[in-house]
């Protein structure tokens, strides 16, 4: 059986995720001890015991969400699983990051100074109100693509997210985003809704945080990894360096092509796919794209016993 390591992305946060972990597993409990340390403050305490609205902050849920992602692969290896254990890592959006630090190509400390950066770019890109994004579920990615095309009249309004077969995120322009809700409604999208997102990523009016990612990436060590990343603007496994670190600067910008990487798995004889940190958006995503895998959320010491116990 062949499987992948995947990484949830931002929405996944929650009080309390890998307080658990971090008590049952002292390996865990230093992954997040080390990001307190690379980012000079108690992330840790508001983890879990903050306000949801306080880790929500963009900055903060992004170095939080790798820092648990982490956590629960520290406890997996606790228990005797190893990385090359997959075939392949990927993330979703932010998860990206996680996937590389898993793999050996970010150390977990530069990660999560590049997603505290990351986080304060991406917000601070575009003023409040200016951008918006909006999921039009029901609807294939030629589809939503064009919504977004004919939204747009002149401003930014773009694909960001291609989720699963029937849940797409197009971003930019809160004037363009809104006209995409209206014009997806009437091509008969189920459900097209505004989402409660601070800022449009993944479209053009990322550029400025794009940029602040190109100067800061430069500044760290980027490893080969040992497992090949799947990464989200390519759909395909990569493992130099020098491209993993453009393709991070063109992620700002860039559509998440989830659905595609996990047919892009599934085509290179992925069977199983370990969703490893918080939630279980991203199992609920990879079944609906490729019904036969199997998915496995991993985030709780409970999950890590079942997961270890289980035969390979």
């Amino acid at each position: 059986m062949s499987r992948a390591f995947v990484f949830p992305g931002q929405g996944a946060q929650t009080i309390g995720m890998g307080r658990d972990l971090a008590q049952a597993y002292p390996a865990a409990k230093a992954v997040f001890d080390e990001v307190d340390d690379a980012l000079g403050e108690k992330l840790s305490t508001l983890i879990w015991e903050g306000e949801q609205d306080t880790l929500t902050l963009t900055q903060n849920a992004q170095p939080a969400l790798m820092a648990t992602s982490i956590a629960a692969l520290r406890a997996l290896q606790a228990e005797g699983v190893k990385v090359t254990d997959a075939a392949f890592v990927a993330g979703h959006s932010l998860g990206e990051y996680s996937a590389l630090a898993a793999a050996g190509a970010l150390s977990v400390a530069d990660a999560a100074r590049l997603l505290r950066t990351r986080g304060r770019a991406m917000q601070e890109a575009v003023p409040v109100g200016v951008g918006a994004m909006a999921a039009l579920l029901g609807l294939d990615f030629d589809t939503a693509r064009a919504v977004a095309e004919e939204a747009a009249q002149g401003q930014v309004c773009q694909a960001a997210n291609d989720n699963d077969p029937a849940q797409v995120v197009v971003s930019g322009h809160k004037a363009a985003v809104e006209r995409a809700v209206e014009i997806a409604r009437a091509k008969g999208a189920k459900r097209a809704v505004i989402l409660p997102v601070s800022a449009p990523f993944h479209c053009a009016l990322m550029q400025p945080a794009a940029e602040v990612m190109r100067a800061a990436l430069a500044e760290v060590t980027l490893n080969t990894p040992v497992v090949p990343l799947v990464a989200n603007v390519r759909a395909e496994a990569v493992t130099d360096p020098d491209l993993i670190r453009a393709l991070l600067v063109e992620q700002v910008t860039g559509s998440v092509r989830w659905r595609e990487s996990v047919l892009w798995m599934a085509g290179a004889g992925v069977t199983e796919a370990w969703e490893v940190g918080a939630g279980k958006a991203l199992s609920g995503m990879i079944r609906r794209i490729v019904r036969e895998m199997e998915c496995r959320a991993i985030g709780t010491p409970e999950d890590v016993t079942a997961a270890t116990a289980a035969p390979n």
